[in-house]
């Protein structure tokens, strides 16, 4: 089965867990440190939507009736109070953005 597929059989999954009520205390990223180029010295680079009207509404990112809250949402500051909170340091902060012309994506000053 192609890896895309893999994942988003896995990605319905997760959906009907949620639906049924189902909640998770963590996520995790095992078996992937060998692949960092310098594994002394690693970042950890966390990625959510932002709790903003443009995801939600304009972009239409979110469909309705997605298993996602809006309120479980983290704006980039309360992910950085989150983090600090358990001595993680906040080296630097980015956003992405989508150019629905190119169909890429690029870092953005913008979270």
């Amino acid at each position: 089965m192609p890896l895309i597929r893999k994942n988003v059989k896995i990605a319905r999954l997760h959906a009907k867990l949620v639906d049924k009520g189902r909640t998770f205390d963590a996520v995790l990223a095992l078996e992937v440190i060998q692949h960092v180029a310098n594994p002394a010295n690693p970042s950890t680079i966390l990625s959510t939507i932002n709790r903003s009207v443009r995801a939600e509404y304009i972009l239409q990112w979110l469909p309705k009736g997605c298993t996602h809250q809006w309120s479980s949402f983290l704006t980039p500051e309360e992910l950085t109070m989150i983090l600090q909170r358990t001595s993680l340091d906040v080296k630097e902060m980015a956003g992405f953005v989508y150019n629905p012309i190119t169909g890429r994506w690029l870092l953005s000053q913008t979270t």
